[in-house]
């Protein structure tokens, strides 16, 4: 018996979608630099140019919170040896990738670095990196560097920190081209780079690897999926009760209810639209909402 046979049954269509992942889709990703700190490592030693750059530490999926206002999550959180501070983002969609979402995480990780009573100039220096499916920015250069400088002298504001627009689509023999190569291949053996063809090769041919990305599929599907029920059904037994006062009680709520797990399933779609990651037919198959559905709530969501 292979190991597709020894998975079962309802993971089917998980192991359908796990073939097809790529670097490119964030999860996957997060997983491969997560296992192994040597491949972020290697991403950032080419993406900076630095061939000694040496990672102290690796943190996937690092929840930064805003008490006040909104926080975010970071896909990749690295540290070298120095102690700068590396964001790396996957992005497939471009709505994902806008420049005040490069900007909101570079302050995010700002206002988190210090404690109190340390001085400013102890702040380390920051990179916000956005590896992007798609050509952002237009200008079909490899790399997009983006620094503050002196308006009139030109000269750099060396404020520590920077942002990295990386084009997925730029592909050629150099090594940042070999990379973008990589990133887009779902096969390991098609891969130039051997620490990220090892970790394809583990999540999607042994075992080991297939049940780890197979649970993972299934966590988040029933985390957004909670996460959207209990909006909608909070919102659902407030507009129940509204409705009750008006047609009975129990009609009421029953109804409110129904409308509650309709906009439960809203706020999943929402919320992966929100993360600039999942195409249309992946929201839509989540969140059991139509494709039109989900159009219709993106251009919605951006008026």
């Amino acid at each position: 018996m292979n190991i597709t046979e020894e998975i079962d049954q309802k993971h089917q269509e998980d192991l359908a979608r796990l073939r097809a992942f790529r670097l490119f889709d964030d999860d996957f990703m997060v997983a491969c630099l997560q296992r192994n700190p040597a491949c972020t490592q290697l991403v950032l030693r080419i993406l900076l140019d630095q061939p000694d750059l040496e990672v102290s530490d690796v943190r996937t999926q690092v929840f930064v919170e805003n008490l006040l206002n909104r926080s975010v999550r970071l896909d990749i959180l690295a540290t070298d040896d120095t102690g700068k501070k590396y964001n790396i983002e996957i992005q497939r969609e471009d709505r994902g990738a806008g420049r005040k979402r490069a900007r909101y995480n570079s302050s995010m990780m700002d206002a988190n670095l210090l404690k109190k009573g340390e001085d400013f100039e102890q702040l380390p220096e920051t990179y916000v990196i956005f590896i992007t499916e798609k050509d952002v920015m237009g200008e079909g250069q490899a790399l997009y560097e983006i620094e503050r400088y002196i308006k009139g002298s030109g000269k750099p504001f060396l404020d520590g920190t920077h942002i990295l627009y990386v084009n997925g689509r730029y592909q050629d023999e150099t090594p940042v081209g070999r990379l973008m190569h990589d990133f887009n291949c779902t096969n390991a053996s098609d891969m130039h780079y051997k620490v990220l063809a090892e970790e394809v090769r583990f999540f999607k041919e042994q075992k080991e690897g297939i049940l780890i990305m197979c649970k993972a599929m299934e966590d988040m599907r029933n985390q957004a999926l909670q996460e959207g029920l209990e909006a909608g059904r909070k919102e659902g037994i407030k507009e129940g009760i509204q409705k009750g006062r008006k047609e009975g009680i129990q009609e009421g709520i029953k109804e409110g209810i129904q409308t509650g797990k309709k906009e439960g399933r809203k706020e999943i779609a929402l919320r992966m639209l929100e993360l600039g990651k999942y195409t249309f037919d992946e929201i839509s198959s989540l969140s059991e909402l139509s494709l039109e559905e989900v159009k219709t709530l993106q251009a919605e969501n951006n008026r």
